[in-house]
């Protein structure tokens, strides 16, 4: 895993970085399996309060591996059903984390790369950042990157981005809503961030995730339901209580001092 993926702890942070520079940082099968990994160990250590992803080298990603590109091309429909089953559960793991994955982008973003930024919770890219569902080109389809992107992007402008693999800039992916930032100081944004997250409860950050995911997909009775059944447990359960009654006794909520 460190070969393709390195694991930095700092404080209540935990640091991904993608660690193949020489290709970009595209995607190839151990890197994927890696980070799908490392994403769920991060969501069961109750140590761990967020999550940043970011590429080393020139790129953040450069989508998939020109190997694995021409292995796919040679193998049969269900080992390419495997491999795409592989990459979407990655990109499922970062999107149904507990704890919040922030993305740090700069450089090329292309195809799966996209997925990536797709599927973390916030996003902050350096101005010099490009994105491309570059997939139409070669005959392909972003099949597994648009159920992520359906859940971010304005959904008027995703045919544009799809069907003509235009390049976008990083002030027009943050007019999408791919990313929620954009800055010369993309670390600095990270901490400012990473500072209001460990603010949040964590059972109620984790749950606050899991609403943003379901309530979408659900019919209105379902989705009254649902978002009734969260607030009176938020209230009823131990952190809710907590917070609760150090917000009116005018301290600091327990979590602040795990």
């Amino acid at each position: 895993m460190a070969d393709v993926l390195r694991i930095h702890r700092d404080g209540k942070r935990l640091q991904l970085v993608l660690h193949r520079p020489h290709v970009h940082n595209a995607l190839n099968p151990e890197l994927v399996e890696a980070l799908r990994s490392a994403v769920q160990a991060a969501g069961e250590d109750p140590t761990v309060r967020y999550v940043v992803l970011s590429g080393e080298g020139p790129s953040f990603c450069a989508g998939a591996d020109l190997e694995w590109m021409r292995s796919a091309a040679g193998a049969p429909e269900e080992e390419n059903r495997q491999d795409a089953a592989r990459v979407f559960r990655t990109l499922e793991a970062l999107a149904t984390c507990p704890k919040p994955v922030v993305a740090r982008v700069h450089g090329a973003v292309v195809g799966g790369g996209v997925g990536l930024v797709a599927a973390c919770d916030l996003a902050v890219a350096h101005p010099d950042a490009t994105f491309r569902l570059s997939e139409v080109r070669l005959g392909l389809l972003p099949a597994m990157i648009l159920p992520f992107l359906l859940r971010k992007v304005h959904r008027g402008a995703l045919p544009w981005a799809v069907l003509t693999a235009a390049r976008v800039s990083a002030r027009e992916a943050l007019d999408l809503g791919l990313v929620q930032a954009v800055s010369e100081d993309p670390d600095g944004v990270v901490d400012v961030w990473g500072e209001d997250l460990v603010a949040g409860g964590p059972t109620a950050l984790a749950e606050a995730k899991r609403l943003l995911h379901v309530l979408p997909q659900l019919a209105w009775d379902q989705a009254r339901e649902a978002a009734v059944d969260a607030i009176a447990r938020a209230r009823a359960g131990p952190e809710g209580q907590a917070g609760m009654r150090a917000f009116l006794e005018k301290r600091k909520p327990p979590w602040l001092d795990a």
